[in-house]
Parts: structure tokens; C-alpha cells; sequence
């Protein structure tokens, strides 16, 4: 019997597994609105060194498989040139119990984070949607780029982060990786990143309960995916834009716990509980924000590594 298949980075790239991944996600998150599957808390543990050992795990019983994932979180990497993310990813059938699957942990985080945000956008955005911003110029970053562009007409990109130098690299690389399809403009504030734009992407590794997007600079009708943060309480948008918008989440009760502007904005009476709309329940309901302003608030559930896991196996030839 054959050992498990190893999915690198090289195997989970491209559109068409991209989109593959965004139907599992949406699958997946359909299944846990209704009951059908869940996704229990990640084991986080911090450390001294001031990095954390992560471990989730999940099952999706319509499809046989679970997954087991270990990631560490290491601040300080990306000024030491390595990658902010470490990681694996063992799937297992769950019908024999066998580990049928190796997956690099970090790419498939960046994979999935990226779907998950393609997957919102698609059923929030405008259909017409061309102008983009993206806050951060990480992995993260790149991953928002590709997602959004595989499910909308991008003709622009504006970028902010507070390297330069990184700023300038990541501009270079969308210009190249698009072909030179994407008109990629570095800016040197938030403000002159978001104003105006279809598509906000929040990507950065702040720490501050201070956000750095105030809700006058967005555009009515905007749609952001927010997926930063170090914290809980840390902030990335004003929690007042989520007044008046569609809030749409992973799952409720993650959200109310990891979410920085979700916690801020129920702690302040700024939204109640009710208002937050789970992505499963809006699948199938493309343009449900009808006009309005969407903010999707992603914190990460491992029931997304599980399904998007799946979908890359099932493409990958044994």
C-alpha cells in the first residue's frame, strides 16, 4: 500500500485549482451553517520567543475526510527572511483511518485564506468590480491579489504597507504575475490606498486597537475582506463601518472571539448580534449585499483547511 501523497506549494497553484478551492469553501461553509459538519476551536500555544504552535483539526463527513493541521506563528520571521507561517497539513479518510495526504501548511494557509475572501467577494461585490486596494504586502497580500482577481474584472491594484522596499517588490511582482494586465500603484497612505476602491483587502500584522482604515475613507458600496490582525482586539477597520454594512462571517460564535472590529462593535452597541451574516447562509445568494457596503471578517476555521485540502487531493493525480 502506498504511502501518502506530498502536495507542495507547485501543486496548489493556479486559477482552476483556485476555484476548485472556492467551491469546496463554499460547500464546506454550507454545511456548517446548517448543521451538517462542524469546526472546533484551534489549540493555540503561545511561547516565550513570543511566536505560537497552532493545531486544528476537522471533519467533513460528506466527503470521508478530516485533516490535521500544525502551523507556528513567528513574528519576527519576515525581518529574518523566512516566511511568517511554518506548517503541515495530514489529511486522513476517514472510512480507514489512513493518512492519504501531506500538504504544505503555509501555502495551503495562504490558499485557503485566499479562497475564503474569493468566496466573499463573489457573493458581496459588485460584479463589475475593477479597482482594488490591499493593505499589507505580505504572503497574505499576494494570496487576496490572485483570489480576488480569479472572480472579478480587476483592472487596478492600489497598494499601501509601511515597508518601502516591500511595498515596491510586491507592486513589481502583480505587475508581472498579471502580465501587465493590472495598473499597480504604490501609495504612501491608507487613505490614498482605499478611497474610491471597488475591493478593500486588509492583510497587515497589526497589533494596535487603533484601525488604520476610518469608515469615511470607503466608498459606499465597497466590499473588504478583513483577515488581519494579531489579536483579538486588534483592529484593522473602524468598527463604525460595520454600522450600516452587510457583516458577513466565518461562523458566529469564532467571530464574537477572535474577531477585533466584530467584539469592537457589539462591545460599543454599534451592531447586535443578529447582524452578523454567516457566508453559508449566503451561498447561492450572489450580490446579497444589494448595494451595501459588505465587510467580511475572516479569523480562520479549520474546517476551511479540511475542505480545501479535499478539493487540492481530489485534483492531484496519485
Amino acid at each position: 500500500m502506498s504511502g501518502p501523497v506530498f502536495i507542495g506549494p507547485a501543486d496548489m497553484g493556479g486559477t482552476e485549482r483556485l476555484l476548485r478551492v472556492v467551491d469546496a469553501l463554499a460547500e464546506a461553509f454550507a454545511d456548517l451553517s446548517a448543521g451538517r459538519t462542524s469546526s472546533p476551536p484551534r489549540t493555540i500555544v503561545p511561547h516565550e520567543r513570543g511566536g505560537e504552535l497552532l493545531a486544528a483539526t476537522s471533519v467533513w463527513e460528506r466527503h470521508g475526510v478530516g485533516s490535521v493541521k500544525i502551523t507556528t506563528l513567528t513574528p519576527g520571521n519576515p525581518e529574518r527572511g523566512l516566511p511568517l507561517i511554518h506548517g503541515v497539513v495530514a489529511v486522513t479518510d476517514l472510512a480507514t483511518g489512513r493518512i492519504t495526504a501531506l500538504l504544505d501548511g503555509a501555502e495551503l494557509t495562504a490558499v485557503r485564506t485566499g479562497a475564503v475572501a474569493a468566496l466573499a467577494t463573489r457573493l458581496c461585490a459588485p460584479a463589475d468590480a475593477a479597482d482594488l486596494a490591499v493593505l499589507g504586502a505580505g504572503v497574505q497580500a499576494r494570496a487576496l491579489v490572485r483570489a480576488v482577481s480569479a472572480v472579478r474584472p480587476l483592472r487596478t491594484v492600489r497598494v499601501f504597507s509601511r515597508t518601502r522596499e516591500r511595498t515596491e517588490e510586491f507592486a513589481r511582482w502583480v505587475r508581472d504575475t498579471s502580465g501587465g494586465a493590472l495598473r499597480v500603484t504604490v501609495c504612501d497612505t491608507v487613505k490614498e490606498a482605499v478611497t474610491d476602491a471597488a475591493v478593500i483587502c486588509t492583510t497587515t500584522s497589526t497589533s494596535a486597537r487603533e484601525p488604520l482604515v476610518e469608515a469615511g475613507w470607503v466608498a459606499p458600496g465597497a466590499h473588504l475582506n478583513v483577515i488581519g490582525g494579531t489579536h483579538e482586539e486588534a483592529l484593522e477597520v473602524d468598527p463604525a463601518l460595520l454600522v450600516d454594512a452587510l457583516v458577513v462571517v466565518e461562523e458566529r460564535g469564532a467571530a464574537r472571539t477572535e474577531a477585533g472590529e466584530v467584539r469592537a462593535a457589539l462591545a460599543g452597541g454599534l451592531i447586535d448580534p443578529g447582524a452578523l451574516r454567516e457566508l453559508g447562509e449566503l451561498v447561492g445568494t450572489a450580490g446579497a449585499a444589494d448595494g451595501r457596503t459588505s465587510v467580511f471578517r475572516g479569523v480562520g476555521l479549520a474546517i476551511e483547511d479540511t475542505a480545501a485540502a479535499a478539493a487540492l487531493c481530489a485534483g492531484t493525480a496519485p
